[in-house]
């Protein structure tokens, strides 16, 4: 017989308080989902300027233009290191003169290695125009959530207009609550008691949003 936890008894408690209270009703549904017009264009302007208010750098490309932009961001920043998630497409770094470092499932790096890292290149799984926010959730070309958390500089591409939403009701449906989320609105930031804003505490101190579409968006 398994013996009796502190967690148990209070779960115990909590039943047994609850056990003759009504059903909790389903939560009203009938709010706006979106409160832009929908155009793609304006979805990505809008998407393009809350993250530039979060102080993330965007860079909007053509896919012809992808590598070029990727490898100007990681020289401009002198990164001579770059993780790699599994799955990320060759091309996005074909113009990098970086050492690219691979984390591959069951040949992670260490933690000593991912220390070394000047900067994690990443796709992502969605992007929300009016938050301004990137989500990860460790599919492919995104990798493990330590790598959009320990390296100092984060390129994250967004493909437009297919990973891009333009509200959070519409981001929901395309995730899995199974699956480890990182939301990401601009470098990692915080402030102390007298609102002095501190970046890279908690994550990247720099963030480059690479916003990929097939015409001049």
């Amino acid at each position: 017989m398994t013996a009796e936890t502190s967690r148990d008894r209070v779960l115990a408690r909590i039943r047994a308080a609850i056990a003759d209270a009504p059903e909790v009703p389903e939560p009203p549904r009938d709010y706006l989902t979106v409160h832009e017009s929908g155009d793609p264009r304006a979805v990505a302007d809008l998407l393009a300027d809350n993250l530039a208010d979060y102080r993330a750098v965007v860079h909007r490309v053509t896919p012809a233009g992808l590598a070029a932009a990727v490898a100007g961001v990681l020289a401009a920043a002198g990164a001579r290191r770059v993780a790699v998630p599994d799955g990320l497409p060759a091309g996005w770094l074909a113009d990098c003169d970086a050492e690219q470092v691979a984390d591959r499932p069951g040949q992670p790096l260490t933690a000593r290695e991912l220390d070394g890292v000047d900067a994690v290149v990443t796709g992502c799984a969605v992007a929300i125009a009016e938050t301004g926010t990137i989500v990860l959730d460790a599919g492919p070309a995104q990798g493990r959530r330590l790598l959009s958390l320990v390296p100092d500089l984060h390129v994250c591409v967004v493909r437009l207009p297919e990973q891009l939403v333009a509200s959070v009701p519409l981001a929901l449906p395309r995730l899995d609550p199974a699956r480890p989320q990182t939301w990401i609105s601009g470098p990692s930031a915080t402030s102390d008691i007298e609102l002095d804003r501190v970046e890279g505490v908690h994550g990247p101190r720099t963030l480059h949003a690479v916003l990929v579409a097939d015409t001049d968006a």
